[in-house]
């Protein structure tokens, strides 16, 4: 049995004081929204609690599918890199980044740089952006794709480019022909309908046309803050969409309270078998419990 945790929109608080240089543009707007909005709703406590009760559970592995930050200050990806390191080693921890991970141009680079230990494949690629990547961990490979850009005020839309598109098949390829399980992970939900127009994936099409033909067993993804599952058709079977709650959403907000998923992967009579525990917390005092459990 192999034990997979999943995490997404960390947001990690506090915010770093910007300077005056780098509020602008739509670090400004931003600025702007954490400190009348989303300040209140981000809780530290509640994303220790939330880690506290994920290591309980004891996961070979946790993949965390962006916003590790939200405004995409120097300040934050280092806080951001203190938190990763204190969560356990590189290798056991898998990433791939969001809309606010990328806030601004210039951004996504320097998070390449600075969190390169957990974006890493077991190949390591010599391009600055090593989307997509793959970490193979017992009988399941981890396939991150990333859909993080840089966008306008009140845009956070996510892209999934060619190369990504040329690229992603010879991972699962090369993991099907090992009759590995593949689990892929993207921020922003990769299906029609998911979000609002300025929210959504430009390149649902393109991803989705990715997987049809060449299929995965799994799909992860963050962005939306909500516990969704959708599935949608691939080569043989139908594949499940997974969506998990922000990591640090206090309890009592119009969103959903912090949650993480624990995906039990096993591989029985030559078929692969998965259960998902929803955990999330369910009362002001951050009481995290095993919500929901599905067959997927």
């Amino acid at each position: 049995m192999f034990y997979l945790a999943h995490i997404s929109d960390v947001h990690l608080s506090p915010l770093p004081k910007p300077s005056l240089f780098e509020l602008s543009g739509k670090r400004l707007t931003g600025y702007l929204n954490w400190q009348k909005k989303r300040k209140s709703q981000m809780a530290t406590n509640v994303l220790e609690t939330l880690i506290d009760a994920l290591n309980k559970t004891k996961p070979d592995h946790l993949v965390i599918s962006g916003d590790l930050v939200n405004l995409a200050l120097d300040k934050e990806f280092e806080q951001a890199q203190r938190w990763l390191l204190s969560l356990g080693q590189p290798q056991d921890i898998s990433l791939t980044f969001g809309n606010h991970d990328a806030y601004v141009r210039g951004a996504l680079p320097k998070a390449c740089i600075l969190f390169k230990p957990w974006i890493t494949g077991d190949v390591p690629q010599k391009s600055a952006f090593p989307f997509p990547y793959m970490r193979i961990r017992e009988d399941v490979a981890i396939i991150a794709a990333s859909s993080a850009i840089a966008t306008p005020p009140f845009q956070a839309s996510g892209y999934f480019g060619k190369m990504q598109a040329q690229t992603l098949p010879h991972f699962l390829n090369e993991a099907a022909q090992r009759n590995l399980f593949r689990v892929v992970m993207i921020h922003h939900p990769p299906f029609p309908k998911a979000t609002s127009w300025h929210k959504k994936l430009r390149d649902t099409k393109r991803f989705l046309n990715v997987i049809k033909h060449h299929g995965c067993e799994l799909i992860l993804h963050g962005h939306t803050h909500l516990p969704t599952l959708k599935y949608i058709e691939g080569p043989t079977k139908k594949i499940p969409i997974v969506g998990v709650p922000s990591a640090s959403q206090a309890f009592g907000d119009k969103k959903p309270p912090a949650g993480f998923n624990l995906f039990s992967i096993e591989h029985l009579q030559n078929q692969w078998h998965c259960e998902l525990q929803r955990y999330s917390i369910i009362n002001p005092q951050n009481e995290i419990v095993c919500t929901e459990t599905i067959n997927l």
